[in-house]
């Protein structure tokens, strides 16, 4: 069943200077690991700072390098939390109704009960005077909710640009968890976006909306008052061509990673190089259908560059065929 919305020229002529915007961004983005890691951190720290955490950039800058801050302590899990989840974003299918599950597993772990799991009772939500402005479905009807909008998510051939604020939307609208519904709302759309073009993993949406939120709970407001969401689609794309602008002209990107990089990459291979060797870092291993979506290329071209990357020395392969898996040379 497909989400109320309709789509017009406003909608449509974002999405082209969206697209413009994100081809002058994508080399230097990816490219930037400092840059990337910043970004990471804003997401995460407005992200939160929307429900009310109080840790400042710096404090969860802190603690995801492992220093020791003083704190809420639910605050500080819910840094960690978060950026466990973020660091996920890549690997997850955004109309898998599993992977959402489990991204909202990460994101809540050990601060809910119901972790993982969609809400068995009712829950609203309350301006500071105790009324009550939102209803979520209720319980006995998520399941089905949420399968419908996966499964038009998965058929649908809408843009993924419109698609990524539908979900947004959606979500917030069904408020299908006991807490974190603002949070997987906020992820799951940078993860359709992620699938779509990866310099969205790198790019802290999220920033803009912490430095438009009463705006952006107008923009929920009224698309909920008019059981359409066209309105909220427009907001956000404007917050998403909002965001690639001020990093089209930050002085930010002229910086220089220290990484030392090999002389004997250049250009493209060079880039494929970092970016894997970032994701590496984190993770023990990468397949070909994570590298592709991190790359962002075909599946036969990112096996040509990881072979030709093996070849090189900087990349071991394990297993064969559709099962092999590279790690960081040791």
């Amino acid at each position: 069943m497909k989400p109320p919305f309709s789509i017009n020229n406003n909608m449509l002529n974002k999405i082209v200077e969206i697209s413009k915007a994100v081809g002058n961004l994508e080399f230097q983005i990816e490219r930037n690991l400092k840059l990337r890691k910043e970004n990471r951190i804003k997401s995460i720290h407005s992200s939160l700072a929307i429900e009310n955490n109080s840790l400042t950039v710096e404090q969860i800058t802190d603690i995801i390098d492992g220093k020791r801050v003083l704190g809420n302590p639910k605050e500080i899990r819910e840094v960690k939390n978060a950026y466990d989840a973020y660091e996920e974003i890549l690997t997850l299918n955004p109309y898998k109704q599993s992977d959402f599950l489990k991204a909202h597993g990460l994101l809540t772990n050990g601060i809910i009960n119901a972790s993982g799991q969609y809400r068995p009772k009712d829950v609203g939500i309350y301006d500071s005077a105790g009324n009550l402005i939102h209803m979520g479905a209720r319980p006995q009807f998520i399941t089905n909710l949420m399968s419908d909008l996966f499964d038009w998510g998965a058929n649908d051939d809408t843009p993924e640009l419109i698609k990524s604020c539908v979900f947004h939307y959606e979500i917030e609208t069904i408020h299908p968890f006991e807490d974190g519904n603002g949070r997987m709302g906020r992820l799951w759309q940078t993860v359709i976006l992620a699938n779509w073009h990866s310099i969205f993993a790198w790019i802290p949406i999220e920033t803009i909306i912490y430095e438009n939120q009463q705006a952006y709970y107008d923009a929920l407001a009224i698309a909920d008052s008019q059981n359409d969401s066209s309105g909220f689609i427009e907001f956000m794309l404007s917050i998403i061509l909002e965001t690639l602008i001020a990093y089209k002209t930050s002085d930010n990107l002229s910086d220089k990673t220290s990484e030392e990089l090999p002389t004997e990459l250049s250009g493209v291979e060079l880039q494929v190089y970092l970016l894997i060797k970032k994701y590496l870092i984190d993770h023990d291993t990468i397949n070909t259908a994570v590298a592709t979506k991190l790359l962002g290329k075909s599946a036969p071209t990112v096996r040509k560059h990881l072979s030709s990357l093996v070849s090189l020395g900087f990349f071991e392969a394990h297993g064969s065929n559709k099962n092999r898996t590279y790690s960081l040379k040791k």
